[in-house]
Order: C-alpha cells, then sequence, then structure tokens
C-alpha cells in the first residue's frame, strides 16, 4: 500500500486511463496465475523507503520470477533463499568496492530503511516468465515515481544498471544528482564493466560531498 508523501505525490496517477486498466489487469493477474512478488508486498519498496528519506535509488527491472525469491524491492530475496547470480554479483562488487564481507541473506531491508529506493520498472510478474508483465502499464507508474522524486532539491544517486534502467536518465534533470551507470550485474553482462564500477564507494563519497550521512551498505554476514 502506498502511503504518507507517496500518497500524495502519486495519487494523481491512480485516476488516470492507463492505471486503471493497469488496476484490473493486475487483480486478474492474481486471480489466475501465480504472480510475484506476493500481493502484499506489491508496493514494499515504497513503504520501506519512505519518499521524505530516498537519497539513493538502484532501479532493477521486473521482479525475481522464481518461488521465494521476490519481496518488491529490486534484486533483494528474503532470508534462507539462494542468491540470484545478479545478487551474487552486486555482492562480489560491494566486497571489492568497500570491503563488505559477503553477507549470509540477500535481503536488501537495511539498504531501503536507510533511504535507498530499490524500485523495480516493473513491479509484477507471472512465475517463470520473465518480462511476462512488460507493457502494461507498470513502466508509465514507474515513470511518475521518477519525476516526483526530481521535485526533491535534495541530493539523489541513481545507480542504473542496465540499458533498460539507463533509459530512465533522461528524466534526471535537478542539480544535485550523481548519475551511476554501469551493465547490468546479470552474469551476461558483468564482466562487461559491471565489476570494477565502484558504485557504493562513488555513492557515499558524492553523499558525503553533498553533506549527507552515508550509506552503510554492509549487510549482516
Amino acid at each position: 500500500m502506498i502511503e504518507g508523501q507517496w500518497l500524495s505525490k502519486l495519487q494523481g496517477e491512480f485516476q488516470k486511463p492507463y492505471y486503471k486498466k493497469l488496476y484490473e489487469t493486475v487483480r486478474e493477474e492474481y486471480k489466475h496465475h501465480t504472480i510475484f512478488p506476493p500481493k502484499e508486498k506489491l508496493f514494499r519498496a515504497y513503504s520501506l523507503c519512505p519518499y521524505e528519506k530516498v537519497k539513493v535509488v538502484i532501479l532493477g527491472q521486473d521482479p525475481y520470477h522464481n518461488f521465494g525469491q521476490a519481496q518488491g524491492l529490486s534484486f533483494s530475496v528474503g532470508k534462507g533463499i539462494p542468491f540470484p547470480p545478479s545478487l551474487q554479483n552486486i555482492f562480489k562488487e560491494l566486497q571489492d568496492d568497500i570491503g563488505c564481507k559477503i553477507p549470509s541473506s540477500g535481503e536488501l531491508d537495511a539498504w531501503g530503511r536507510q533511504g535507498v529506493l530499490l524500485l523495480n520498472t516493473v513491479l509484477t510478474v507471472r512465475a517463470h516468465e520473465a518480462n511476462s508483465h512488460r507493457g502494461i502499464g507498470w513502466e508509465e507508474f514507474t515513470d511518475a515515481t521518477i519525476r516526483a522524486i526530481e521535485e526533491k532539491e535534495e541530493p539523489v544517486v541513481y545507480i542504473l544498471w542496465g540499458s533498460s534502467a539507463q533509459s530512465k536518465a533522461k528524466m534526471i534533470h535537478q542539480k544535485r544528482r550523481l548519475i551511476l551507470k554501469a551493465p547490468h550485474p546479470s552474469p551476461l553482462s558483468s564482466y562487461r564493466g559491471f565489476f570494477g564500477s565502484k558504485p557504493f564507494s562513488q555513492c557515499n563519497a558524492y553523499l558525503r560531498k553533498e553533506g549527507q550521512e552515508e550509506i552503510d551498505w554492509a549487510l549482516k554476514a
């Protein structure tokens, strides 16, 4: 459920034709198919990271599509779930970049609570069907989310991995912004420049320069 300042920023979207169609489509999909994340975790990125706290945005594509993985946050999985390959590579870069030990859990809630919006550009997916909900309207909603963030005058760092996320860069226009681009952390592209891109140290250096509290990227090992 979307609440607080997110609701005031995004409530206009709920009245638009695209969203009404999206709502009906998603409702029917949950009724007739296995959809991830679980319905109650659909807007978890927003509830874990309130609008006023956002200072970093990590954009994903669509949710993980195997059982137990998707928790409503980009790249994050629940406790006890094996790390998907992309998350393994994120943790490897985190270790190489700033020396954080690879954690025992792939749950990224601690990042969200510090102001890291872990947002997928598409918020739902059918089980075992990657990109199955691309083009049903979520992209318009997450574009509206970025527009809302661009109303903030405070510094924001965007971490854009892969071409899908990087296509959103044209929407980012405020002065106090850092845009970090790199290939997607998936095994197909990670060796083309994701490894060695040092997003975590660059992010914190920028926040420090802007007088903001840095993100503690270390997760419990």
